[in-house]
């Protein structure tokens, strides 16, 4: 069972980081896949060197931490809810909704959000109802970061709650049948019972997240994207997008995804030591 997967990653995950040699080595169309010429640090100090590459490594640091701040925690509120649910019947519900849109391709959720926010779309047909004025939700740099991580949030957190509602299966009743012989209302059972019971899943998936900080969706940014929102939507994977396959300028894109990658590798050595000095659990 653990053949094809294992094959997946050798094939996909880590052949093709022999590529990453072409940060150093000066790649031409048509030459060697490996790159033709030997050329240092050069493209590294070109990105280190190019206002434009801090911009977008700016916005791409800014809306992965709101991504983050707001997605990690929901998923955790909401299954602590379904939780509650005592009927069945409603419960199922509530998972199948919350569920949905995952199972929806980034192309449908985007096309969804463009239509919802268009200037003839649902929300300003609201807004002119009742006797506002239309607003150019996605014309306007200031309104991008706002609907990428409310369409993640629409996208993700139901997703996200399986993991954590399976772990609360893992906690034993007694300590909850304890804590109310004690006194204990259900939201403080919630916080000294439910809480340190899932810790080591949160903890976990936190540290997944912190990898994949810079790791900015590419194609729901594509798509929702357009040049006069650049100033605020414009990330590491479509200005890659743009510098490497439109221009081909490949090198020059390679280094700055190894760059990137670098980081996200120090985030997550970093995460899981800090985790495992202050609270005991870590992914190793």
């Amino acid at each position: 069972m653990a053949i094809l997967p294992v094959v997946f990653l050798l094939v996909f995950r880590y052949a093709p980081m022999l590529g990453n040699v072409i940060a150093f080595r000066r790649f031409r169309p048509g030459g060697s896949i490996l790159g033709d010429e030997w050329v240092g640090l050069r493209y590294v100090r070109m990105f280190i060197q190019d206002p434009s590459f801090w911009h977008v490594f700016a916005n791409t640091a800014i809306l992965g931490g709101l991504t983050m701040v707001v997605t990690f925690p929901l998923p955790i509120v909401l299954a602590l809810m379904i939780n509650e649910v005592r009927r069945s019947h409603f419960k199922k519900i509530v998972q199948s909704i919350t569920y949905l849109p995952h199972f929806l391709s980034v192309v449908i959720i985007a096309g969804m959000t463009i239509q919802l926010l268009s200037a003839t779309g649902t929300a300003n047909q609201l807004i002119t109802a009742f006797g506002g004025e239309a607003i150019p939700f996605l014309q306007r740099p200031e309104w991008f970061r706002t609907i990428y991580v409310g369409s993640e949030v629409w996208q993700t957190v139901g997703w996200g709650t399986i993991l954590y509602l399976a772990a609360l299966t893992t906690i034993d009743d007694s300590l909850y049948e304890a804590a109310a012989i004690d006194g204990a209302s259900r939201l403080r059972q919630t916080w000294h019972v439910t809480l340190p019971g899932i810790r080591p899943t949160m903890i976990t998936l936190l540290i997944l997240n912190i990898g994949s900080f810079l790791a900015v969706g590419f194609e729901k940014v594509l798509l929702l994207y357009n040049p006069l929102t650049y100033s605020t939507a414009d990330v590491i994977s479509t200005y890659l997008y743009r510098v490497g396959l439109m221009s081909n300028n490949l090198s020059y894109s390679a280094a700055i995804g190894l760059f990137q990658a670098l980081i996200g590798l120090a985030m997550v050595l970093s995460a899981n030591t800090i985790s495992r000095r202050l609270v005991g659990a870590s992914l190793w």
